[in-house]
């Protein structure tokens, strides 16, 4: 996770939830954004 970039992250998350992939996952994603401190980013997007 540590070699995406931090646009590439969240368009990754994006589309894992627009696809519906696997949970597991999609927590993994959210995850690395709150240690990146970009899920403040997200909720502001959504």
């Amino acid at each position: 996770m540590e070699q995406l970039s931090d646009r590439l992250l969240i368009e990754s998350y994006y589309r894992a939830v627009k696809l519906d992939l696997n949970d597991d996952f999609i927590n993994l994603i959210e995850r690395e954004l709150v240690i990146r401190g970009l899920d403040e980013k997200i909720k502001e997007m959504s």
